[in-house]
């Protein structure tokens, strides 16, 4: 009997510990040159900011990796000084790109068993998608004044994807201003929360038969985000937290913070 089959034995669960990014110096340095850089922004300086994130969502969300477990008979035996979710696998996913500005969010659902590479991000997701969001006065504060802010994801980093924004003179946060492993510091990471915990709820109140159903989860998604469109009150927030984030950042002497 193999280990995995004698914990199940006994009854116990694996659950999934959620870990904070590492961050090395070069990091924190990134990290304390921006919180710098961003030092005379106001507020509303940060409702011109356009973040961005691409995330899956699953039936019920997937660890990412293999070997943070803890093994419990319940989440009633685990600390509470631990952070953790149960596993389920093989769960079924969609992988969504959004963005939202002070007046919309936008998002696009990846195609199923279309790869997530840098080609599709540029030619799907920034050609087809952004760039004409961004250029629509109904969607941003200022089409002059909006700015693009994504993460350092390979997509992202790489030079054809900026040299195509740079192209279309798009202003964005490149590779040099942006430093890596911040999601504490990108307000759309608190959107993906958001429609993950929705999504999440409405596929557990799925009967037994639609409960791990692609069909049911894709429904889920798009109501969970028709729903969130126009919620200008929520992306205001979001917005004028960075000023927040940027001072808690400092504080922090670039390292984590709570957000």
């Amino acid at each position: 009997m193999t280990i995995y089959n004698e914990r199940h034995r006994q009854g116990l669960k694996a659950f999934h510990v959620i870990a904070k990014p590492l961050k090395t110096n070069t990091h924190i340095e990134d990290r304390k040159w921006l919180a710098n850089f961003l030092t005379d922004w106001t507020e509303e300086d940060f409702l011109h900011v356009a973040p961005s994130d691409e995330f899956y969502i699953y039936v019920v969300r997937k660890p990412n990796h293999q070997n943070d477990r803890i093994w419990a008979r319940s989440i009633e035996d685990i600390s509470d000084d631990e952070r953790y979710r149960e596993m389920v696998y093989n769960a079924t996913c969609i992988g969504v790109f959004v963005m939202f500005t002070a007046k919309k969010l936008l998002w696009v659902l990846k195609e199923h068993g279309q790869s997530w590479d840098g080609a599709y991000f540029r030619d799907t997701i920034l050609r087809q998608q952004v760039i004409p969001f961004l250029r629509d006065s109904s969607n941003v504060l200022d089409t002059n004044e909006v700015i693009f802010l994504h993460d350092k994801a390979p997509c992202m980093k790489a030079n054809a994807t900026q040299h195509l924004l740079e192209d279309e003179n798009v202003n964005f946060w490149g590779n040099s201003i942006w430093p890596g492993n911040s999601p504490d510091m990108n307000p759309a990471e608190n959107i993906g929360a958001i429609i993950k915990d929705k999504v999440e709820e409405l596929m557990a109140n799925e009967d037994r038969r639609s409960r791990y159903n692609y069909d049911a989860l894709k429904t889920n998604l798009e109501n969970t985000l028709k729903d969130l469109e126009n919620d200008t009150d929520l992306f205001i927030d979001l917005l004028c937290s960075m000023r927040k984030r940027f001072d808690a950042l400092k504080a922090a002497d670039g390292g984590h913070t709570k957000f």
